[in-house]
Formats: C-alpha cells, structure tokens, sequence
C-alpha cells in the first residue's frame, strides 16, 4: 500500500475515532441526564477541580453569564458544589460532588482502564510513536481551529 493510501485511511480511521467519542459523550450525557456542554464543564471539573468559575469560562469558552447557567444545572443536578475561595472571598470554587465521583467511577474510569489495557500491547517504541501522533494530531487540530476561527 501506498504512503498516500495509508495517510487516507488514517485520515478515515481518524474521523471514525472522532465520531466515536461523540458517541461515547452522547451516551455518557444521557445515562447522566446531562447535556453536552455541562458534561465538558463536568469533566474539568472532575479532572482538574475546584475550579475557579472564571478558569471554566475560559475552558468551555462560554461567557461568564452562560458558565454560570451551566453550574447552576450541575448544581441542580447534584454533580457540582459551589464555594467560596479561602484565598479570595470574591472568588466562586466549583467543586465535584460525591455523586459526580461516582459518575466518574462508573462512567469515565472503565474507559481509561480499556485504554491503558489496549495501549499494553504495545511496546516502548511504538508508544512513543503513538504519543508523538497524538500531540502532533492535537497541534494540528489547534491550529485548524484557530484558522476556521481567523475567518470569521
């Protein structure tokens, strides 16, 4: 097979990979009765919590006035708390609750293990190429994205 060919079936396998997770995320947002952006605000917040409101307004890339509609869902929904920053009194934390922990035990964790799992059989040298293609595919895609960004 040729070089070209096989750059087009990654490029096939790629989308398939992308269409994939939104699948998963899909799946994920129904079992939780989530929507799609509180289930990206969720996942900073369980990944990188407490976090500051403002710091989730950059991450989401929402307005503050939209950011807090989607805490104030995830409070309701009992997957966030609020609270105040010791360090600042005027900033808002945004923690993960016990329920949200939970959620990620039952819906997030099994998919890392099934990654590292299927990532096992690789060797050394073929990780590092793996990883060498995620960063280069992530840049790319930055990239992209700021160019489709620049034309408006």
């Amino acid at each position: 097979m040729s070089k070209q060919a096989v750059i087009g079936e990654i490029a096939t396998e790629l989308r398939r990979l992308q269409q994939s997770f939104d699948a998963f995320d899909e799946a994920a947002a129904a079992r939780l009765r989530l929507n799609r952006t509180d289930l990206r605000c969720l996942d900073v917040v369980l990944a990188e919590g407490p976090v500051p409101a403002g710091a989730l307004s950059l991450a989401l890339k929402l307005s503050p006035a939209a950011t807090t509609t989607v805490i104030d869902r995830l409070e309701r929904a009992g997957m966030v708390a609020r609270s105040t920053d010791p360090e600042n009194r005027r900033r808002v934390l945004v923690s993960a609750t016990d329920a949200a922990r939970s959620a990620e035990a039952e819906i997030f964790v099994p998919v890392g293990r099934a990654g590292a799992q299927a990532l096992g059989e690789y060797g050394p040298d073929q990780l590092a190429v793996i990883l060498d293609f995620l960063r280069t595919a992530r840049r790319v895609q930055e990239d992209q994205a700021a160019r489709v960004r620049a034309l408006s």
